[in-house]
């Protein structure tokens, strides 16, 4: 039999389009369930990892010590979370996702940019983020057999800095987490707390082990080294903060997706002020702390968590096996809760904006997770140390496009969003601007972009020479990016408005918008609910728009 396009279309209570399926259109009541604790569980995932962990090593190597790169954490999250939360408000007023929101920044058509951006970030990242996941699911397949090396001869080359047994590892990893990417978003909370509490407790025994068996030698030189207070080290300090907010720009970019699941606005808003920066800063604490521990130990300071519980098997007896074993269980945990909502279900939400017809959320993120391998990702860890620094970096390009949503939403558009709109694909949408692209857009993001490009050009070929105020200003590029495109959006914006979008600003209130949008979308049901009776009527949330 013949197979058409057709058969490939997903399953949609909703009419589809080249810009709707069920999992982009505004979510229902029956889709909010993320209370404040299940926001408050998800950045224990999302900032509560070997990454986060690894923040204070990454911060001492710059040339700072413990306490300077201390301070950049916790300013670095703190502004952050500022970034976060004001992202968030459009997702949990009005329901709807990042690739939705960058509709009415960037236009129907121009918004695929700021997506295929995010496509390609959640590509790299989550085939970075597995390979470290198969870093500690190696630890624990090591626990069970010191000699796992000899019993999966390795046939890898070692140009591709890896051993089968390592690669095995990474195999397996990915498969495990395939079940985890199976469960929609709005089910996701039991998986959280589960995995939340697992990092917690780990967390907490891995410092209080650290601390308990350092020995008489007490901390080694990771939080002793003396300090320096010349201009250089402020600059360094200064990158720091950057570096902190740059590792989470992603996430702080795409907040909208998950932030349109709150039942209640207040549970997007308080669920996320607090547990960010708490979350953020404690996990890069401990990995100070544990580092400073052991180095006397272990004769060096060893950052990396599985490199520790692989030093105690391969120097220990049953005790130390087991303890690596549960402990790499424990970190596999913690990669499938970062990896999963923070990589493969932000490539999917992303997919299915781009092709609404033929991929929902879950053909997305399976896809994200198929096309990851193509990435290479042992590598990036390994041997692709320029394309590191490029990834790291890139919040030189994310800067501008989260201060253009930011500003957009409360300086342009007055919280004022005609839903509707955002899934009309023809001149008949406010949103459709010149031909599909707001050219305003892409005028403030090239001018938020073009400051910190000679230093971010420097840094990735040091071959480069550019004068040191170039440099100084892509210390702080996701800060400059930010302010410089938000600034011009805003100001071409007035100076250049878009008719039809200022006539229904100027014709509606915010409250009112939100309180009809809410009334019409709490009646809804959609496939996705998953077992919910399509011919009842699902109660409404309350929600407090004021």
């Amino acid at each position: 039999m013949m197979l058409s396009l057709k058969n490939f279309e997903v399953r949609s209570e909703t009419e589809l389009t080249r810009w709707i399926n069920d999992d982009i259109k505004p979510i229902e009541a029956g889709r909010r369930t993320w209370g404040f604790w299940t926001f408050n569980n998800y950045w224990i995932l999302i900032n509560s990892n070997i990454s986060t962990y690894l923040t204070g090593s990454s911060l001492i190597a710059l040339g700072l010590t413990w306490w300077q790169a201390l301070i950049s954490i916790i300013v670095g999250n703190s502004l952050a979370t500022l970034f976060v939360v004001l992202n968030s408000v459009p997702g949990a007023y009005y329901h709807i996702g990042y690739p939705v929101v960058n509709r009415y920044v960037w236009g129907m058509y121009g918004s695929q940019f700021v997506i295929w951006n995010r496509i390609l970030l959640s590509l790299v990242w989550y085939g970075f983020q597995s390979w470290v996941g198969g870093e500690c699911l190696y630890v624990c397949l090591l626990a069970l057999s010191p000699s796992l090396e000899k019993h999966i001869p390795n046939h890898m080359p070692a140009s591709t800095g890896m051993t089968t047994a390592q690669f095995v590892a990474y195999i397996i990893f990915c498969l495990i987490s395939l079940p985890v990417i199976w469960i929609r978003p709005h089910k996701l909370k039991k998986f959280f707390y589960a995995s939340s509490a697992t990092i917690i407790v780990f967390e907490i025994v891995l410092l209080i082990w650290a601390l308990a068996t350092m020995g008489p030698e007490g901390f080694g030189d990771t939080i002793s080294a003396k300090s320096s207070t010349d201009s250089s080290s402020s600059w360094l300090m200064a990158y720091g903060i950057i570096s902190t907010i740059g590792s989470i720009s992603a996430g702080i970019l795409n907040q909208n997706d998950y932030a349109r699941f709150a039942r209640r606005p207040k549970d997007a808003i308080l669920g996320q002020v607090f547990s960010f920066p708490l979350y953020g800063i404690s996990c890069s604490v401990v990995g100070i702390l544990v580092t400073a521990a052991t180095q006397q130990r272990f004769g060096g300071a060893i950052w990396n968590p599985p490199d520790i519980f692989s030093t105690l098997i391969e120097n220990g007896g049953s005790r130390e096996r087991a303890a690596g074993f549960f402990a790499g269980a424990a970190l596999v945990v913690s990669q499938i809760g970062v990896n999963v909502p923070g990589n493969a279900l932000s490539g999917g939400f992303d997919f299915a904006a781009t092709f609404p017809k033929y991929i929902n959320i879950r053909r997305g993120a399976y896809l994200t997770a198929a096309l990851s391998v193509a990435c290479n990702p042992w590598r990036l860890v390994n041997t692709a140390t320029v394309f590191i620094s490029v990834l790291g970096s890139y919040s030189v390009f994310l800067g501008p496009m989260t201060g253009m949503m930011i500003s957009s939403y409360f300086v342009v558009n007055k919280s004022k969003i005609n839903v509707d709109h955002l899934y009309i694909g023809n001149r008949g949408s406010i949103y459709w601007y010149t031909w599909g692209v707001n050219w305003r857009g892409i005028v403030a993001w090239i001018c938020g972009v073009g400051p910190s490009m000679p230093g971010f050009l420097a840094s990735v070929d040091t071959s480069i020479s550019v004068p040191t105020p170039l440099i100084h200003l892509y210390y702080i590029c996701f800060l400059v990016g930010f302010c410089i495109s938000a600034a011009v959006f805003c100001l071409l914006h007035y100076t250049f408005p878009a008719s039809e979008v200022m006539d229904f600003i100027d014709s509606n209130s915010a409250k009112s918008l939100m309180t009809d949008y809410q009334d019409r979308w709490d009646g809804e049901v959609s496939n996705t609910t998953d077992g919910v009776d399509k011919n009842a009527r699902i109660a409404a949330v309350e929600v407090n728009v004021s």
